[in-house]
């Protein structure tokens, strides 16, 4: 990108204009100025498929143009596949070039917090790194036809409730280790067109003004050189917005919101430079829009039943078989001759959300035509409705005439899940129920008939406290307008199944870590569970689970076994390759997905017991085996340090874990990180930290060889509760405990030793400090020995030991040496 070209653009510019490039001309298109060859850059939805809208301005949200509806995230991440999502993205943004679409409004990766937000089937997972690496992988799939990409919703929208309003309280470790991470790997690593910002506001400041998260994070710590846009509707200070970072508002404003940016710059209040920064963004934006266009041409028209392909294939290589007692499936044609299939959705499935992604598909494939054309004239179907959608309609009858039918076959496909109404954009869920009536539905026929498969279609997880009923549970999720292929396909064992749940299916919704923190109360919600979100939290409390975070069934079996590597030792410059060996042990090929965790057993600090750092899908024909290598480095063992604001790592040993879920890991290599991360001493560090480092530990010797000295021997280091309250003292308060034994200047030459390497040959307690005067009782000293000192703490212990009533009556029970003694004066002089 020539940038002398963009700033002479700009500089040719005049204010007016520049202002109109800081906001939509329409819903969906930027300004365009031909006479400086800046063309409008259009944009329209699309996680995952085309809404182009064709009747710009209509109420609600709007039908667009047929497209083909691959399935939403909810599903596609439980594929672990980054190929797959880049194949995805790649076909997405074809259409997108058939369509005149430069920018795709997504890919969606914030964090799943709970299973209780409504938007959660356009989100991938309740893990950051996967969040973070499927992300990536659509953002750079999408580049391959020219088309750009924007991250959102940048940050912290986890929740449908207030979403526009709503103040997001976390704190900075939760932040970075969590709920930033996705976009950091994303942004980084992808590099985006664009980047959204949500509606919400992170401890009491709108994500669209905070110059924090939209310009020091980034633009400055994560190099981000694309635009920062606006959700719709989530500018409410434009010109706090624009000191923020924000460069584009979305939609258009009619000129309410360009003319305070322009009324701002000519009173001075605000740099017309940062303004030119912006524009010159905006500039840029559509300079690669144009080249994207030159560079990529636009295809005459789309291949709907080729890309209807790769929509079946995405679903099959993402949906999770949860149950599979006695090997039921996959369904044996030499067994079962009546096949019952029951449930609206078996008919009419539902195959993405509700919102501002819906896509008007090209064609959307049924499950029981696609079983009936797979199983042909060997087995007979028998389908039946089982239920209709609407709650209200009496029901009865349809689940006794349903279960009648599949107590009359010889294995029964029941089909439920969560009506469209139940979820979508702009309301969340407050309960994990399946619809009553279905739930009657699968009681009624797993009674009748024990050979019963349950698949559920569903955009966040429902409660499947009925697990023990069927047979065999397939999550089908939303499976896109080829799911009702893709699930016949793997009922059948045309294919197989290999994917892994992207998010913890808790025993019950009152298990799940953000429960009493969702959604808030009126505008403020609380992020109590901090990092412990999704198996985080299930796992450090350990709490059982209907089913863990990245498990899924196969129809085969796969053996891990470690491939011994001599020690494991890392550090800043060194990364580690440890490797395994799997091993198909079944009859059919598969494909699995080895998934690495890191932790650390013998933890000073409160952090999860195990983290993801790696996965891979590999494909294994039976029989067969194949190795698996994952790089580490140190950044996969740290910890985000609020206090030094710094990622950290903590010295000793550590743990990797490979297996096949977060709670089935065979495989533990240890791991010895050997450079201790060692903090500068500064005024607040406390005396115990001086035992990190050599030169701590002989300074700290001297210091408590004058205590001893000086305080005589009513105190000694054999003292459990002295020196419990020595170690855990601030160093700089010692100036005001010691009544003058320590300066200022004292503290300062402590800890100017301390972090140098200044010799310390010579160095006694004298030099140390000021004062050597020997001072009896040391806790006098600490908390009160002046006794010219006026205390101004009210004490109810003071009140009762000046009150001689009452001393009579303590001196029955305590003797002389308590009411001497410097732990009540202690107590006193605290306020006890």
């Amino acid at each position: 990108m020539d940038v002398g070209l963009i700033k002479k653009v700009r500089r040719n510019m005049s204010l007016e204009e520049m202002v109109a490039l800081c906001s939509g001309r329409t819903d969906w298109e930027t300004v365009g100025y031909s006479k400086y060859g800046i063309e409008p850059v259009f944009m329209a939805d699309g996680p995952h498929g085309m809404r182009v809208i064709e009747n710009e301005g209509a109420l609600g949200i709007p039908q667009g143009k047929p497209a083909t509806c691959f399935p939403p995230a909810v599903l596609t991440a439980c594929s672990w596949d980054e190929d797959l999502l880049e194949f995805v993205a790649k076909t997405i943004a074809l259409e997108a070039r058939a369509m005149g679409v430069d920018l795709i409004l997504g890919p969606g990766i914030n964090i799943k917090r709970s299973p209780l937000c409504g938007r959660n089937f356009e989100y991938f997972s309740e893990d950051p790194l996967l969040s973070g690496r499927l992300g990536k992988s659509f953002i750079l799939g999408a580049k391959e036809h020219g088309v750009g990409t924007t991250v959102k919703h940048y940050l912290a929208n986890n929740q449908e409730t207030r979403r526009m309003t709503v103040d997001a309280k976390i704190d900075i470790r939760a932040l970075r280790e969590i709920y930033l991470k996705p976009f950091e790997i994303a942004i980084k690593e992808g590099q985006p067109m664009a980047v959204m910002c949500s509606y919400n506001s992170i401890n009491g400041k709108f994500v669209s003004q905070s110059n924090y998260f939209l310009t020091q994070l980034l633009r400055n710590e994560w190099d981000f050189d694309g635009i920062v846009m606006s959700d719709w509707g989530a500018v409410y200070d434009r010109v706090r917005g624009v000191f923020a970072g924000l460069d584009l508002e979305m939609p258009g404003n009619g000129g309410v919101n360009n003319r305070k940016i322009f009324d701002r710059v000519k009173e001075g209040k605000l740099k017309v430079t940062i303004l030119n920064e912006m524009a010159e963004r905006l500039i840029r934006l559509a300079f690669q829009a144009q080249e994207n266009r030159r560079n990529h041409a636009t295809p005459t028209e789309i291949e709907p039943q080729g890309h209807h392909k790769i929509a079946q294939l995405a679903a099959v290589e993402s949906m999770v078989l949860l149950k599979n007692e006695d090997q039921i499936l996959p369904i044996d044609g030499t067994r079962v001759k009546k096949l019952a299939i029951i449930g609206s959705m078996a008919f009419d499935p539902r195959y993405q959300g509700s919102g501002s992604s819906k896509i008007n598909p090209y064609h959307i494939d049924s499950p029981y035509e696609h079983i009936k054309r797979l199983v042909g004239s060997d087995i007979q179907l028998f389908p039946h409705q089982g239920y209709f959608y609407d709650e209200v309609v009496e029901q009865k009858n349809l689940a006794d005439q349903a279960a009648e039918v599949a107590k009359n076959s010889d294995l029964a496909i029941v089909f439920v899940g969560l009506p469209d109404h139940d979820e979508s954009e702009g309301y969340d869920r407050n309960h994990l129920n399946l619809p009553s009536k279905q739930l009657d539905l699968i009681d009624k026929i797993c009674k009748v008939q024990p050979q019963t498969v349950v698949i559920v279609q569903n955009g966040g997880v429902v409660d499947i406290s009925w697990e023990d009923q069927p047979k065999a549970i397939v999550e089908m999720f939303l499976g896109g307008q080829g799911g009702g292929d893709a699930i016949a396909r793997l009922l059948l064992g045309e294919n197989n199944f290999s994917g892994k749940l992207a998010e913890t299916i808790p025993m019950r919704l009152e298990d799940s870590p953000a429960y009493i923190n969702f959604p808030g109360i009126h505008d403020e919600v609380v992020y109590g569970e901090s990092i412990f979100v999704g198996y985080r939290y299930y796992d450090f409390t350990k709490k059982k689970v209907r089913f863990p975070f990245g498990f899924g069934l196969s129809y085969t079996d796969f053996d891990y076994q470690p491939i011994e590597e001599t020690k494991l030792i890392i550090d800043a410059e060194k990364t580690v390759t440890v490797k395994c060996r799997v091993a198909n042990i079944g009859a059919f090929n598969g494909k699995e997905v080895i998934q690495l965790y890191t932790g650390k057993r013998d933890t000073a600090i409160l952090r999860p017991v195990r983290e993801l750092r790696g996965f891979k899908k590999v494909f294994i024909p039976a029989g067969r085996f194949t190795e698996v290598s994952f790089e580490l480095g140190l950044s996969d063992f740290s910890y985000y340090n609020p206090t030094t604001k710094s990622w950290e790592h903590e010295s000793g040993s550590h743990q990797i874990y490979i297996g096949s879920s977060s709670r089935d890991l065979p495989i533990v290599y240890p791991v010895q990180i050997n450079k201790d991360l060692i903090h500068p001493i500064n005024p607040l560090s406390y005396l115990s930290d001086f035992e990190k480092t050599d030169r701590g530990q002989i300074i700290l010797k001297l210091l408590l060889s004058g205590f001893e000295e000086i305080m005589g021997n009513d105190q000694t280091r054999e003292d459990d509760f002295f020196m419990t309250m020595l170690a855990n003292t601030p160093l700089r308060k010692l100036v005001e405990f010691s009544n003058g034994i320590f300066t200022e200047e004292c503290i300062d030459k402590i800890i100017e030793l301390v972090n140098s390497e200044e010799a310390l040959e010579g160095v006694t307690f004298e030099k140390l400090v000021n004062c050597t005067e020997k001072k009896k009782g040391f806790f006098k000293s600490l908390f009160g020995g002046n006794q010219e000192e006026y205390l101004s703490i009210y004490s109810k212990v003071r009140e009762l030991v000046e009150d001689e009533d009452v001393m009579k009556i303590l001196r029955n029970y305590f003797g002389d040496e308590t009411f001497e003694s410097d732990y009540l004066q202690m107590a006193i002089k605290m306020g006890i």
